[in-house]
């Protein structure tokens, strides 16, 4: 049996098409009584609108885009939370895509987003300075940067990623730390390039440290693991004492490759993350991190898609910058002596 029509509906109820049509998109021009029998011939049917059809003719949709890099790591999950929450208030639904660190995978998925007429999309785009954003947006699709910063034609929201690096060289460095590895990538993108920059400025101030950077592929647990045990094997003499990792899942790798190989965390190596996700506290010793304000960073993206959306020629893009804090946990907490 297939879907019941507005026609059915309409001859059950014994009203024109025309009027249940009003029912569904202007009910309050409908008497009360008729529309309590369309609303009985609805619920008798079981009929169900069809939501993509009436988008269709009006040329715009109520789902909202999101693409990440990656759907497994928890902040990106907090992210996503934020800007459903707020989607939900305005009864938009979001649809998450993945890229995988991947721009010919997210190109794919802008083009499909864009394909079905979405009302905008959020993006934490592998390259901020992709020209299809921009052509995207002169088009007609609105997009909004999502732990990114823009300098041009779009909406942007993001944490000061420098300053987040800062924070935890900082902290290495006044521990006594005076070889440090940053590791973190492809150093090319731009949050990694930012936290890397950031910790490279504060040890070149310090002048006597030792930094040495560290490039991975993905930044997930099993390659900190295996850049952890890489260091362990070091001779002790020039093997570094801290390692700040451009993210939490790195690091968590990172910790489990200490424990491997026999090395106390933090005396034999003090380890820093970033973006303190939930299970950075949780870890065996639990993890000290750069704090991001995840849920808050996807629920403004949302407000400022939403304000575009709404206000139109009156929008002014807008490039919204959040401080991160510095979380200090047992796996730093520890004074070496120089």
């Amino acid at each position: 049996m297939g879907t019941p029509s507005i026609k059915e509906v309409a001859q059950r109820a014994g009203v024109s098409v025309g009027t249940v049509s009003n029912f569904l998109n202007r009910p309050g021009i409908v008497a009360p009584e008729t529309r309590q029998r369309v609303q009985d011939s609805i619920q008798a049917l079981g009929f169900v609108r069809n939501e993509a059809a009436r988008h269709l003719r009006a040329g715009k949709s109520r789902t909202v885009g999101l693409v990440v890099l990656d759907v497994t790591n928890p902040f990106f999950t907090d992210l996503a939370e934020g800007a459903e929450a707020l989607a939900y208030e305005h009864d938009t639904v979001v649809m998450l895509c993945n890229s995988k660190t991947d721009p010919v995978r997210e190109g794919h998925h802008l083009d499909q987003l864009e394909q079905q007429r979405v009302m905008g999309i959020l993006i934490t785009p592998f390259d901020s300075t992709d020209p299809r954003l921009t052509a995207l947006v002169d088009r007609g699709t609105p997009v909004v940067l999502v732990d990114r910063t823009a300098d041009r034609g779009l909406c942007s929201v993001s944490v000061d990623d420098q300053l987040g690096g800062r924070l935890a060289g900082n902290h290495l460095i006044e521990s006594g730390h005076r070889r440090i590895a940053f590791i973190g990538g492809p150093f090319t993108m731009q949050q990694v390039a930012d936290r890397r920059a950031g910790i490279t400025a504060i040890a070149e101030e310090t002048g006597d440290v030792d930094l040495q950077h560290y490039e991975v592929d993905v930044m997930g647990v099993v390659e900190g693991r295996a850049i952890g045990e890489q260091l362990a094997a070091l001779p002790a003499r020039s093997r570094p004492t801290a390692a700040f990792l451009a993210n939490d899942l790195l690091a968590l790798g990172f910790l489990q490759g200490m424990a491997v190989a026999g090395l106390r965390v933090p005396r034999d190596m003090a380890i820093v993350g970033y973006d303190d996700i939930d299970f950075a506290r949780a870890a065996a010793v639990p993890l000290s991190s750069v704090r991001q304000p995840a849920e808050l960073l996807g629920r403004t993206a949302m407000e400022l898609l939403q304000e575009e959306v709404e206000s139109a020629e009156r929008h002014r893009h807008r490039q919204v910058i959040f401080q991160p804090d510095l979380i200090v946990r047992e796996s730093s907490d520890f004074k070496r002596r120089r």
